[in-house]
């Protein structure tokens, strides 16, 4: 593993802090090293692989595509393509899609489409849009643009144009911010790196009454805690909301690349051929994973089972609070979680890995929990067990 490491980083640009660890497989919701040490995962692939890592339908799925054909260009059509638009329409409520390869794409193609939607109807001037604070929306230049957390931003200005940062759950800031000029607002209903903060529904209802009066187009970003996470498919369905533009990525494949964006027609529309493209997206392996993903979901009532194992996960984390002076508070919905801590996470995350357990950070202070959707609460006990030891 030691010889992994090392020649790894030799050749790599070096953009992560990784974590002393090589993977080697998976087996349930378990991570094995190439010294085949067991880790329980509560880290997910950073909420990728919802599915864990024995489901015999997906990966048989992927086998036989693989044998079919992995990839044929957007030219043309194939079966995979259809059967996942059919899908993603029909489990997000909208009427037409684009497949992409990442959130990041998945986000810049929904900057797109809401700048385009505001040219065909009349509203070529305007060019701002309205982000939160803290958000997290992706790595590439448009998606940068409207992460909120400097950090990222500052390296790489000057950014996009016109955007503009409210704050989250502050209807009134976001108020202030919208004017004649404004095309999108763009949202998560449950923030993930900005430290797992759900929305409240005033603040989310409110972004959607805006957007409704001003025909401003309303952008939920689902990369992360769409697909089943809070335990609604989506976690716009909350609040009894519907968005204009709704982005996906990470669950929606369970481990193979894909994202995608969605829309109802009157919006969708408003792109025509050449407005927009992309190499892979779309591909026959990615869209057989997304049906076997969506498949799997509906037969094994995952987002039913992530609500039911969500709420017994805070019960356990809440149980820490109240037990651990150096947990703050918890929060967040279903299998999408946090930890506040009064100090910074990184030596708490790394002694759990030492113990065998995988946990991610939202920010300095905050441990995200993210697995796989199909835990049972064995595997909560488990987890809050070696936690319990790393927390003082």
């Amino acid at each position: 593993m030691d010889t992994i490491i090392k020649n790894t980083d030799v050749h790599l640009i070096n953009t992560y802090k990784r974590y002393p660890v090589a993977f080697d497989r998976g087996e349930g919701v378990y991570l094995y090293d190439t010294n085949s040490k067991r880790y329980l995962d509560f880290g997910g692939g950073i909420a990728v692989c919802a599915l864990g890592y024995s489901n015999d339908t997906y990966k048989d799925s992927l086998k036989r595509q693989i044998d079919k054909g992995m990839h044929f260009s957007n030219y043309f059509y194939s079966e995979p393509l259809k059967e996942a638009a059919e899908n993603v329409t029909r489990i997000t409520g909208m009427d037409k899609v684009f497949f992409c390869n990442s959130g990041s794409e998945a986000n810049e193609g929904a900057l797109k489409l809401a700048r385009k939607y505001a040219i065909v109807n009349g509203h070529e001037h305007r060019h701002e849009i309205v982000s939160m604070d803290k958000a997290f929306h992706g790595r590439s230049m448009g998606a940068l643009s409207v992460t909120g957390t400097k950090k990222y931003r500052e390296p790489y200005e000057p950014m996009l144009a016109g955007v503009h940062f409210a704050t989250y759950n502050d209807l009134d800031s976001v108020k202030e911010l919208v004017n004649d000029n404004t095309y999108a607002i763009i949202v998560e209903a449950l923030q993930g790196e900005g430290g797992i903060y759900p929305a409240e529904p005033e603040f989310i209802q409110g972004i959607r009454k805006i957007c409704d009066e001003r025909d401003i187009i309303m952008i939920c970003d689902e990369v992360q805690c769409g697909m089943g996470r809070t335990g609604k498919m989506f976690a716009f369905e909350h609040y009894g909301i519907r968005p204009d533009i709704m982005t996906m990525a990470k669950g929606i494949g369970a481990g193979i690349t894909v994202g995608a964006f969605a829309a109802p027609k009157q919006v969708a529309d408003c792109m025509v051929p050449g407005d927009h493209g992309t190499t892979f997206g779309g591909n026959p392996l990615a869209m057989a994973a997304v049906n076997a993903t969506i498949s799997e979901f509906e037969r094994l009532k995952l987002v039913a089972h992530a609500a039911e194992i969500g709420e017994y996960l805070g019960e356990q984390l809440q149980g820490l609070v109240e037990k651990k002076d150096v947990c703050v508070a918890t929060r967040g919905l279903g299998l999408m979680r946090g930890l506040e801590l009064s100090e910074e996470v990184a030596p708490y995350v790394n002694a759990a890995l030492e113990r065998g357990l995988v946990l991610m950070a939202a920010g300095a202070n905050v441990i995200r929990f993210v697995p796989p959707l199909v835990i049972e609460k064995e595997h909560v006990d488990e987890m809050t067990r070696i936690l319990d030891e790393v927390l003082v």
